[in-house]
């Protein structure tokens, strides 16, 4: 077999959609087109169709096959009806990421309860809400499918500033790990990606220049991620072959900034 057609083989999503949810911001979206160059029709699922644009645009003017659909990662009926809507325009789904976040710099005891409630709602509760929704369709319809939760390097090791998404995400690790347990069984891998310092709309309120120079000292690559860096991970993640026996983990990618100690 040639290189590329061993590749392709591998790795090729050909006849598959992945729903990324959060896709329409700048990690997720760059991971959707990774999805489509490898063949998947991707959807792009967020609030505000004009941020899934530019994305949308990249993915045509390659050849790929997406596009975006509207969603309250809070309400389990608009998820609901995503799967509706996607099964009855793309005939199935087989790969789901959750990506949907937001974050809050604020000083633990000034945290307030509505703000801590809407952190974790958005970034835990709605994963959890997406899981079972989308969880339900591939055990109902037999479907092998993969389910990539993006975790943070927050989850991992105690970083000042971010405490409630901190908990958010640790909780989310957690969950995705007790979901490959859980559905095993059923053909389906559950994983967390891990993705170390890409500055993005989120997290930029956080990253002043102190801190800039406190992650690069702690990152042996010494740089920030790019968007492009988290598209190999993705591809191993949702590929069932080259995936195949890939459950239950946490992939890192950070530069190394988990593996560096004094």
């Amino acid at each position: 077999m040639q290189t590329a057609a061993y590749f392709k083989d591998l790795f090729g999503l050909e006849g598959q959609t992945a729903v990324v949810i959060g896709g329409t911001g700048e990690l997720c979206g760059c991971m959707a087109q990774g999805l489509a160059r490898a063949g998947a029709e991707v959807v792009l699922v967020g609030r505000i169709r004009e941020k899934a644009e530019r994305n949308l645009a990249e993915i045509e003017e390659f050849g790929g096959k997406g596009y975006f659909m509207p969603a309250d990662v809070t309400s389990r009926e608009s998820l609901q009806e995503l799967v509706h809507h996607v099964v009855e325009r793309s005939g199935k789904v087989d790969i789901l990421i959750n990506g949907a976040g937001i974050n809050s710099p604020t000083p633990f005891l000034d945290i307030q309860e509505e703000e801590f409630q809407r952190i974790m709602d958005t970034n835990v509760t709605a994963v959890f809400r997406a899981c079972q929704v989308f969880g339900k369709y591939f055990i109902d319809e037999g479907i092998p499918a993969s389910i990539i939760n993006l975790g943070s390097m927050s989850a991992l090791v105690p970083l000042s500033r971010v405490f409630t998404y901190s908990a958010s995400k640790a909780a989310v690790h957690n969950l995705s790990k007790n979901l490959a347990r859980e559905w095993a069984e059923y053909s389906i891998r559950v994983n967390t990606l891990v993705p170390g310092f890409f500055p993005a709309e989120q997290n930029r309120k956080v990253l002043d220049e102190s801190r800039v120079l406190d992650i690069l000292r702690q990152t042996p690559m010494s740089r920030f991620g790019s968007p492009d860096d988290l598209i190999g991970a993705t591809l191993l993640l949702a590929s069932n072959k080259a995936g195949a026996f890939i459950t239950g983990t946490e992939m890192v990618v950070d530069g190394g900034f988990n593996a560096m100690k004094i």
